[in-house]
C-alpha cells in the first residue's frame, strides 16, 4: 500500500510539473498580442517584422526571451508611475518568466484555448486585423539622391462626397528608411492641389500657406507612433470635398529612392457625440527664450500654455524633440491649484515616439495652465548628437536642429 501511495505522488507531482510548462496558445499568445502584436508588429504596423501565428513567434523565440529579459522590449518610455495610459505596454516579473520557461521548455504550440475564455486577446486581434474604410496614396515621388534633408508637402485627393467621422488614423511609409516624419493636415477650400511635390524652402510655399487649414494637425507620424484609435464616441470630423496635406521630411540619400506613403482610415462604427480637436504646444510657448541650445552645454528649457480659455478634456499627449533631449516632463494646473501630471518621460528615446492616451479623458477646467520643461545634452559627450563637433543649435526639421512640442488630441 505505501508503494503504491508513493508511486501515486510521483505521478501527481510529475504531471505537475508538466501542467508548468508553459505553451504557445495558453500562456505566450496572450503577453505577445497585447504588448507586442496589437501596438506594433502587425501588418502595417512599426514593427519590422509581424508577430501574428505560432510560427512567427516561435522563429524568433530565443531574440524575444532575450529581448523581454533584458527590458528592451516591449519600448514604452513614459513614467506609468507619474500617469496612467490606456496603451500601456511592458511585461511583469512573471509575464517575462513565462516567456523565458517556454522556450527553455522547446516553445511548444499547446492546445487552442476557448475563444471565450480569452476576450481581450481575441478583442485585440480583431482591432489589429481591420481592414481601413479609406485608402489614400500620394503619387510615387522621387527622393533625390543628393546626400541632403528633404522636405516636401503633398496634395492628396480624397474625392468625399460626405461627411466622415474617423475614428482611427494610421499612415504607412512607402520608404521607411527615408521618411523621417510626416503630418497629416486637412484642407476643404479645395484650392491647394498645386503645392503638391513643392518644397519647404520654395517661396511659392508662402501663398499656399495663408490658405486657412481645416485641420493642422489631423495626425503626425514619427519613429515609434502606430495607429492612433480615439476613444468610443469619439472621431475626427472630415467634411465632403476635403483634401489630406502631406508633409513629408526625407532622410539623406546617397541614392535616388522613390517613396509612395499612405494613409488609412477607419470610419467610426457607432454614433459619434464629441468631436477630436488638436492642441499643440510648440516652441513659441517657451518661457525662457531663445530656444536656442548652445554648443557644449545641457540647457532646459520651460514652456507655459494658458489659461485656457474653456474647459477641455484630454485625450492624448505626444511629446517631440530630437536626437538631443534627454528628458520631458509636463503637467497642468487648475485654477484651484491642484496638480494634474500629463506626462514624464525620464530618458527621452527618438526612436520611440508614441501618442500616450489616458486611461480616463483628463478635465482641465476653465483657467488652467500647461507647463512642461525639457532637458537637452548639446555636448560632445552625447554619443547621439547629429553634430560634431558639436555646434550651437535652434528650432528646425533637420535632423541636426531641436524641437520642443506637445500636441494633444482633446474634446470640448
Amino acid at each position: 500500500m505505501r508503494t503504491l501511495y508513493c508511486w501515486l505522488i510521483l505521478i501527481g507531482i510529475k504531471g505537475t510539473g508538466l501542467a508548468q510548462v508553459p505553451t504557445f496558445l495558453t500562456d505566450v499568445q496572450p503577453i505577445i498580442i497585447r504588448n507586442c502584436t496589437t501596438p506594433c508588429h502587425h501588418t502595417g504596423g512599426v514593427g519590422p517584422f509581424r508577430l501574428l501565428t505560432y510560427d512567427d513567434v516561435a522563429k524568433r523565440g530565443k531574440f524575444i526571451a532575450s529581448v523581454t529579459r533584458t527590458r528592451y522590449m516591449p519600448p514604452f518610455p513614459a513614467d506609468r508611475q507619474f500617469q496612467h495610459y490606456a496603451n500601456e505596454r511592458g511585461l511583469s516579473d512573471a509575464e517575462i518568466e513565462t516567456i523565458q520557461a517556454w522556450v527553455r521548455g522547446g516553445m511548444k504550440k499547446g492546445e487552442t484555448p476557448a475563444a471565450a475564455s480569452r476576450p481581450k486577446e481575441a478583442a485585440s486581434l480583431a482591432a489589429t486585423a481591420r481592414q481601413p474604410d479609406l485608402v489614400f496614396r500620394m503619387k510615387p515621388y522621387l527622393v533625390r539622391g543628393d546626400g541632403q534633408e528633404d522636405f516636401r508637402y503633398f496634395h492628396v485627393p480624397m474625392n468625399l462626397t460626405r461627411d466622415i467621422w474617423v475614428e482611427a488614423i494610421e499612415f504607412v511609409p512607402g520608404n521607411r528608411k527615408l521618411v523621417h516624419h510626416s503630418r497629416l493636415m486637412v484642407d476643404s477650400t479645395g484650392t491647394m492641389s498645386a503645392i503638391n511635390g513643392i518644397a519647404e524652402a520654395d517661396p511659392k510655399l508662402r501663398e499656399f500657406q495663408r490658405t486657412p487649414l481645416a485641420d493642422e494637425f489631423l495626425y503626425g507620424w514619427v519613429p515609434g507612433n502606430d495607429r492612433v484609435t480615439f476613444p468610443a464616441g469619439a472621431a475626427k470630423r472630415i467634411r465632403a470635398s476635403s483634401d489630406l496635406i502631406l508633409n513629408i521630411h526625407y532622410a539623406p540619400s546617397a541614392k535616388e529612392e522613390t517613396d509612395q506613403s499612405e494613409v488609412r482610415l477607419y470610419l467610426a462604427r457607432q454614433p459619434v457625440d464629441r468631436v477630436v480637436r488638436t492642441l499643440s504646444l510648440t516652441e513659441n510657448d517657451v518661457t525662457n527664450q531663445p530656444f536656442r541650445l548652445a554648443a557644449n552645454t545641457k540647457p532646459v528649457f520651460y514652456m507655459k500654455f494658458g489659461p485656457l480659455p474653456d474647459s477641455i478634456r484630454l485625450l492624448s499627449v505626444m511629446p517631440h524633440m530630437h536626437r538631443l533631449g534627454q528628458s520631458v516632463k509636463a503637467f497642468a494646473i487648475t485654477p484651484d491649484g491642484d496638480a494634474i501630471n500629463l506626462i514624464q518621460i525620464p530618458a527621452w528615446d527618438y526612436n520611440w515616439q508614441l501618442t500616450y492616451f489616458f486611461r480616463q479623458a483628463l478635465t482641465l477646467p476653465k483657467g488652467t495652465v500647461i507647463l512642461a520643461e525639457a532637458q537637452y545634452d548639446n555636448t560632445d559627450q552625447n554619443p547621439l548628437n547629429p553634430n560634431r563637433p558639436a555646434r550651437t543649435v535652434g528650432y528646425g526639421w533637420n535632423s541636426t536642429d531641436e524641437m520642443m512640442n506637445l500636441v494633444f488630441y482633446y474634446i470640448r
